[in-house]
């Protein structure tokens, strides 16, 4: 099993990082679920950004099963050291730096896969934020900032020099965003060129792929992002097929009733009534895109209370009825 720093994974597939997704409440289900790690939304190195609700939220780690790990972001060195040193202080027993994210809003401030434009200051980065803790850091990046210009093998060589303990590499580029096929080929050169355990990334959406992506870039484990929004049981299905070679049955509609109204009742324990309310409108969303039911999705986001959302998944999985409208 791959091993971050002294931490040796119980399975070697982990839960990608997602701002607006992978909260507390979510990572402890997907642990529950197989998920070999968890990494927690990422957040800024600014410090006079760490007192805000949203970086609040973020940085709580109760109760959550070690070890605890949380990416950062941003590009300059200095702040990017405090940051780790803070997270640590906080409770992190595992830095990842953020090099891979595309949104503009991270990219406009030089953060994110802009960095992977300055070799010298991603090397600044790493060796600060490595020197100023003594818990492990890892880097997540993409293969390069656009198809011309891909660099990820160099800069897993800046990284392995500088002390990153292990690199999780999504295969596009900056300017492909999510579009296009993704670069395996290129996730392949990266593991051929470093003694550091790496993670694959994009579309991984199934157990199979999974199993087929490490086969063939080489890859000790694989993250998993989107294809676990509203199915976070997609973890336990990829750890079933790498142990097994066979595919684990789909949970029941049973099960994933009981398992939507758990994190349901989780976000609003988490984020109180009003923001829970809101936020589990986009995770009901995603559990339910594979039932049919769209008006079903348009009525739910009306609903404003935890009880009558309650009522209404209980219902919607009760009555028939209601999953057959989208097909009509």
């Amino acid at each position: 099993m791959p091993s971050i720093g002294p931490y040796t994974l119980p399975n070697p597939v982990v839960l990608a990082p997602m701002a607006g997704v992978t909260d507390r409440p979510f990572r402890q289900l997907c642990r529950e679920l197989g998920a070999g790690l968890v990494v927690g939304e990422m957040v800024s190195g600014k410090p006079e950004l760490r007192n805000t609700r949203k970086s609040k939220l973020r940085l709580d780690h109760t109760g959550e099963p070690e070890p605890i790990a949380v990416q950062i972001v941003g590009g300059d060195p200095e702040i990017m050291a405090n940051s780790a040193r803070f997270n640590v202080e906080n409770g992190a027993q595992i830095i990842d730096i953020n090099m891979g994210c595309p949104a503009k809003k991270v990219c406009n401030k030089a953060a994110g896969s802009a960095l992977l434009r300055d070799e010298a200051l991603v090397k600044d980065i790493l060796q600060a934020t490595v020197e100023a803790v003594d818990v492990p850091v890892s880097l997540k990046i993409r293969t390069g900032w656009s198809p011309d210009s891909r660099n990820a093998v160099r800069i897993a060589e800046i990284a392995e020099a500088a002390g990153i303990v292990s690199l999780a590499v999504h295969g596009r580029t900056r300017a492909c965003g999510y579009a296009n096929t993704v670069e395996y080929d290129t996730i392949r050169d990266v593991k051929a060129s470093t003694s550091l355990p790496v993670f694959a990334n994009g579309d991984i959406t199934n157990a199979r792929k999974a199993a087929e992506v490490m086969q063939y870039t080489g890859a000790d484990g694989v993250l998993i992002g989107r294809a676990a929004q509203g199915q976070p049981w997609i973890f336990r299905e990829v750890v079933h097929f790498l142990n097994t070679g066979n595919e684990l049955a789909a949970p029941d509609l049973h099960e994933v009733e009981t398992i939507l109204q758990r994190h349901l009742v989780s976000l609003y324990d988490f984020y109180g009534e009003y923001l829970g309310v809101r936020i589990a409108r986009k995770h009901v969303s995603w559990y339910l895109k594979s039932q049919p039911g769209n008006s079903f999705r348009k009525k739910f986001n009306q609903l404003d209370s935890p009880t009558a959302q309650m009522e209404s998944i209980a219902e919607y999985f009760r009555d028939p009825s209601l999953r057959k409208e989208a097909a009509a």
